[in-house]
């Protein structure tokens, strides 16, 4: 496995990025990971990893760049009323889609750089947070990135403009959603709707409901951790990314 830490410069600044790929047999598909909200750890690094091993260049950005470097934040971020938990959420409430598509024009400059990099077919999966970015970019972006996914994410309907649920027509590739059936931030009503939205619009791909999990359950550090449905969802995320993207070894 080679892999790095390092910046890609955008429209706003430098986003640090930690990369990843297999050692022999590239060039590889390019895979952007998008992360959730307690930010960039080692596992997610880990997550990004197994990735690559099986013939991926995969890319995993802070996407909390733009409010300095020290936005990696300590184990208890998840836990109510403590100090890391309301400092990264001072950044994450700032979060949107639009700055976030922007990101992703600068990931798109940065692979067609890389002599590594198969060019064509791009993947993009986030979770939590991250899900709505995910779909959005491969309603923004429809001619490179062919296959995107959302694990868990947050408020994927809504009457906010940019609302997910409203560019799905606009996909011309294959989208994999993966909800939890207990979750707050998705809960079972809009996750209905969502599947309706979504055979509506005709865009290729599934909404999948995992019973009797909570969200974050593909965390392997989370209280929620599921090894089942975790399993279950990287089964769904390898064979779509095979699918779309003719990895070189998946």
């Amino acid at each position: 496995m080679i892999e790095e830490t390092l910046d890609i410069t955008t429209v706003d600044g430098q986003m640090e990025t930690f990369v990843c790929r297999p050692e022999r047999g590239g060039p590889f598909p390019a895979v952007f990971f998008l992360m959730d909200a307690p930010g960039i750890r080692e596992e997610l690094r880990d997550m990004s990893r197994r990735l690559a091993t099986v013939g991926y260049y995969v890319l995993l950005p802070n996407l909390y760049y733009r409010a300095g470097r020290d936005t990696i934040f300590g184990p208890d971020v998840l836990e109510e009323g403590s100090a890391e938990r309301d400092r990264m959420r001072a950044v994450r409430t700032k979060m949107t889609i639009p700055p976030v598509m922007r990101d992703i024009a600068s990931m798109l400059a940065y692979i067609d750089r890389q002599e590594e990099v198969k060019q064509g077919p791009v993947g993009c999966h986030g979770y939590c947070m991250s899900g709505p970015y995910a779909l959005a970019a491969a309603a923004r972006y429809p001619e490179r990135i062919t296959a995107a996914a959302s694990f868990y994410g947050t408020w994927l309907v809504s009457d906010a403009e940019e609302s997910p649920h409203r560019s799905l027509g606009q996909v011309q590739g294959e989208l994999y959603i993966g909800c939890a059936e207990h979750d707050n931030l998705a809960p079972l009503p809009m996750v209905e709707e969502l599947r309706g939205l979504f055979k509506l619009s005709g865009v290729a791909g599934e909404v999948e409901l995992y019973p009797g999990v909570h969200h974050g359950f593909a965390f392997p550090q989370r209280w929620c951790y599921d090894q089942p449905a975790a399993e279950r969802h990287w089964e769904r995320l390898l064979a779509l990314y095979a699918r779309r993207l003719a990895s070189t070894q998946a």
